[in-house]
């Protein structure tokens, strides 16, 4: 079932998510809800929040050589646990919450995380280059934070304006 990704500047995308601790069937059907929606919505990565459910809980898909999303190459990812990241590296970011905007951060290089699986399993993972940076982005949506937060303070006010002047377009459209 696809699931309505909450926007900026919903209060709920702030919150700090909690840890998971039943592994179960609920959980199953959420992570493939997750799955479809972010399908749905062309993203590589989604957090629970941003479906508006406050659990530690993001899903990766990137695309492969072939620029498809293949399914078996879905990294779901419970209870992170950042144990090193290393070095500094800047990318272009986007996110389904901040549809149509896209603004350079820096992130850590390379990153090493723990984790468990649906299943309630201990897994690792070691990364570097956009799995790395989608790491980061999606924990940090766990945490209550959003990409635009790292962009700096002129960046920031140019989304703000131009955040409110896209808000403005809408609320126009929807009264014609």
């Amino acid at each position: 079932m696809i699931l309505d990704i909450l926007t900026y500047p919903n209060k709920k995308l702030f919150e700090r998510s909690s840890e998971v601790e039943v592994f179960d069937d609920e959980l199953g059907t959420l992570l493939d809800d997750m799955y479809e929606t972010m399908i749905a919505g062309q993203g590589i990565g989604l957090a629970a929040i941003q479906v508006g459910v406050a659990k530690r809980i993001f899903i990766i898909n990137l695309q492969n050589e072939q620029d498809i999303q293949d399914k078996n190459e879905l990294i779901e990812v419970i209870n992170p646990i950042f144990l090193s990241k290393e070095g500094e590296t800047t990318y272009q970011e986007g996110c389904l919450s901040v549809p149509g905007y896209y603004e350079d951060v820096k992130r850590a290089e390379v990153v090493k995380l723990s984790y468990q699986d649906r299943h309630g399993e201990s897994k690792s993972i070691e990364a570097d280059g956009l799995l790395a940076i989608a790491l980061q982005h999606e924990n940090d949506h766990l945490d209550g934070h959003l990409f635009i937060e790292k962009i700096g303070f002129n960046k920031r006010k140019k989304f703000e304006k131009e955040f409110k002047k896209l808000k403005k377009s809408k609320g126009d459209k929807q009264k014609s």
